[in-house]
């Protein structure tokens, strides 16, 4: 009798280490998938910070605008996963995104939308090489899409 106790003793014991290192590692997980969230998140935006300095030479220059297609493609494709790399969870860590984000979580993918709808029609002028018409779209765009986003969700 006394084996048997010692023996579901022993094997309770198991169970209870074994959700410990499960509850560990799922920790250690979530962790580092905020980790690789928040560094992918940083890395695009970076990227399409890039895009917008490389479009201002051809805007102030009156330069050919059809050749910048490829950089707003990036963009278009890029903010359209952009709500994705925002999920519950990756609020912490090396970011400068700020709680209201998901606290209103509508309103960040609502002005998401607004600047696909104006990448779309920079898209159109570019393609169309209209010069005049990409560089009102693109001179709008930081004030008025990058920075209405940006006021209210990202930490200075």
């Amino acid at each position: 009798m006394i084996r048997r106790t010692t023996m579901l003793a022993a094997l309770g014991l198991l169970a209870l280490a074994g959700v410990a290192l499960a509850e560990v590692a799922f920790a250690q997980g979530a962790a580092t998938g905020t980790a690789e969230v928040i560094a992918q998140r940083r890395a695009g935006l970076k990227r399409m910070g890039q895009h917008m300095e490389a479009m201002k030479p051809v805007v102030e220059a009156g330069g050919e605008v059809k050749s910048l297609e490829p950089r707003i493609d990036d963009m278009i494709t890029w903010f359209r996963g952009l709500p994705a790399l925002f999920p519950p969870g990756s609020d912490a860590g090396d970011t400068k995104a700020l709680p209201a984000i998901w606290q209103d979580f509508g309103r960040f993918e609502s002005l998401d939308q607004a600047l696909l709808g104006q990448l779309a029609q920079m898209k159109q002028a570019a393609a169309a090489d209209d010069k005049t018409g990409f560089a009102t779209l693109y001179k709008s765009l930081g004030p008025q899409y990058c920075g209405t986003c940006h006021r209210p969700f990202r930490a200075r």
